[in-house]
């Protein structure tokens, strides 16, 4: 007996999906993270389990969503995963194009198929929601970090105003920078004092208001290249801010998404299939 995955990425943040439509394939979180394993499994930021809804009807979801963090730990919603997923169920034609309806334990999304780049790779945008936003955070500012403010996507968001010379590593300007070294001990440091844990993410607002530049850290997996729902709570605090306007390019390590701010957020960006791998329980359970 074998399991087949499929792994995909948006931006360089990356997932194995398993589509599980008789819904007798669940994994434990101890399943997760030997196969999330990327020296001795198949590596990945997460996994995402779909399985069919209870009920099935006209613009009602094609499949219900599981999120799992690298550590085993479930998630509520990833931006990049969703993409990803929709594309492996338009790919396995259980979906139709052009939108993919999914529910999630941050409710009902809906993704759209925008067009496709190339054979792997397809721009899709989600209807992300309404982001809440939260207080601000005085208390992890300091230093190189001006100011923070809570946000929620479904998923919890600490956001955090760099100044601008702190993108780089170095002491350009006789400023302290933020090094990825001091990324992590804050996102331990932040994960460790909130109940449940917290993406963190350190940004800087661009010359203009229509970008800004964002480093990830999310709760359960580490740094990762990009985060979908950090890039919409980026954007939404540092619209608050007045930093931004409507629509913003969010640049990250792994790539720009495009998040576009109204009544709900729109998330805009690439999700890439990567392989099929065809795996024996015995190798992860």
């Amino acid at each position: 007996m074998t399991v087949r995955f499929t792994k995909h990425h948006g931006l360089g943040n990356d997932f194995l999906v398993l589509l599980d439509p008789a819904g007798d394939a669940a994994l434990t979180p101890a399943q997760v993270v030997r196969l999330c394993d990327r020296r001795r499994g198949i590596g990945a930021d997460g996994v995402l389990r779909a399985t069919r809804p209870a009920v099935e009807a006209a613009g009602e979801p094609v499949a219900a969503m599981e999120l799992f963090n690298a550590d085993g730990s479930r998630a509520e919603m990833s931006g990049n995963g969703i993409r990803c997923l929709a594309q492996a169920l338009l790919r396995a034609g259980w979906a139709t194009p052009p939108e993919v309806v999914i529910a999630t334990d941050a409710g009902v999304r809906t993704v759209s198929l925008r067009r496709a780049v190339d054979p792997v790779t397809d721009v899709l945008a989600v209807d992300m929601g309404t982001p809440r936003l939260g207080d601000e955070a005085p208390e992890w500012t300091g230093g190189p970090l001006r100011r923070a403010a809570w946000a929620d996507l479904g998923n919890p968001h600490l956001v955090i105003e760099a100044d601008a010379e702190a993108r780089v590593e170095g002491e350009p300007a006789g400023r302290p920078a933020f090094t990825d070294a001091d990324l992590v001990m804050l996102g331990e440091k932040v994960n460790a004092s909130v109940p449940n844990g917290a993406n963190v993410h350190v940004m800087v607002a661009g010359a203009d208001a229509g970008s800004l530049t964002m480093r990830p850290y999310e709760r359960g997996v580490g740094p990762t290249a990009a985060c979908g729902t950090g890039a919409c709570a980026a954007a939404a605090v540092a619209h608050r801010w007045g930093l931004v306007g409507d629509r913003v390019e969010v640049r990250m390590p792994g790539g720009t998404a495009e998040v576009v701010l109204g009544p709900t957020v729109q998330l805009v960006g690439p999700a890439t299939f990567v392989a099929v791998v065809e795996t024996e329980p015995a190798a992860w359970r």
